[in-house]
């Protein structure tokens, strides 16, 4: 019988909004899930629906207006600066674009020191135990050790988004926020990274949350899919429920967009009509309600929940609810 495994991180009613001349922008707005320690929760859904916010936030670079984050039982929201930078030794995030998050001054090793400084795992004089951490990093994400004093504007993309890597798990973290980690990056050097971030989370136990448009990757990524509609969630189940059995009618048709590598099979899209609900200061009710064709006057006259209709399954629609 395998063990069960325990819940790493566990986020209850967060929110962050920004403060705009125009109104509040509700970027995040009351979401919820878990995740286990060293399985992969995808986000995904359109641009501006909150993905990347809400993975900052959960790493306080940006701070939350509202809500919870537990990390290993202890709400993270409540940390001081010192509790919070010991914490950063545990989670830590590889961004989307691997130049503009690498400080162009800095050699691939000095990258990789900083953090070790920084969170004080080793002291500077400390030299021969530094370098043997760095080539020890380097190995592991595949970096070849002649590239060692080389500058982020001499690699390429794969081998940039290598060092954002090894930059983040220099630390030896549990939790690692991956921000459209391969978005940037060629189709072929895509699968490169995609692989070695597998072969990571199995070697070194790591839990990732994994940020994407890439509806094909995430599927056979991760463990559980949230799908996010302008800063709310409106469905999260297992990746192979959600594929086989999409509940929301954003869901379905997002699904519907995927591309089939096949030119006689018959796509059956899903066209989305309609305009945009604003995310500022946004009115009651579903905020896909303008652009659903199911959608009716009861559902923009409450605010919606999220349900658990099957197993782990859950969905935020009035239509569907009513329906079980």
């Amino acid at each position: 019988m395998l063990e069960e495994k325990k819940e790493l991180l566990r986020v209850e009613h967060l929110k962050k909004y920004f403060t705009t001349p125009k109104g509040t922008l509700h970027a995040v707005d009351d979401v919820n899930f878990s995740i286990r320690a060293g399985e992969t929760l995808g986000v995904v859904g359109e641009s501006g629906c909150g993905k990347s916010t809400m993975g900052r936030a959960i790493l306080r670079l940006h701070e939350p207006t509202a809500g919870k984050v537990y990390f290993e039982g202890n709400d993270i929201l409540g940390y001081n600066k010192k509790q919070l930078k010991e914490l950063r030794k545990d989670m830590q995030i590889i961004f989307q674009d691997p130049f503009a998050s690498l400080n162009p001054r800095m050699t691939v090793s000095e990258a990789i020191i900083e953090p070790l400084l920084v969170q004080g795992i080793y002291k500077s004089s400390e030299r021969a135990a530094i370098i043997s951490r760095v080539d020890e990093i380097m190995n592991l994400v595949g970096l070849a050790k002649r590239l060692v004093n080389t500058y982020p504007h001499e690699l390429d993309g794969g081998r940039r988004q290598r060092i954002g890597i090894a930059r983040a798990l220099a630390v030896n973290p549990k939790f690692i926020v991956c921000d459209e980690p391969v978005s940037a990056l060629d189709v072929s050097i895509q699968a490169q990274i995609l692989n070695l971030m597998q072969d990571l989370q199995e070697e070194l136990n790591l839990t990732y949350m994994f940020i994407t448009h890439d509806l094909s990757v995430v599927r056979h990524f991760s463990n559980n899919i949230v799908v996010m509609y302008l800063g709310q969630m409106v469905e999260c189940a297992p990746a192979k429920t959600l594929f086989k059995n999409p509940l929301h009618p954003y869901t379905k048709a997002l699904l519907s967009a995927i591309p089939v590598p096949d030119p006689d099979f018959k796509m059956e899209r899903i066209p989305l009509k309609g305009e945009l609900t604003s995310p500022i200061n946004p009115d009651p009710g579903c905020r896909f309600a303008k652009r659903c064709p199911y959608a009716t006057e009861a559902c923009t006259s409450r605010e919606m929940t999220l349900m658990e209709l099957e197993p782990e399954h859950f969905v935020s629609c009035r239509m569907i609810q009513e329906q079980r």
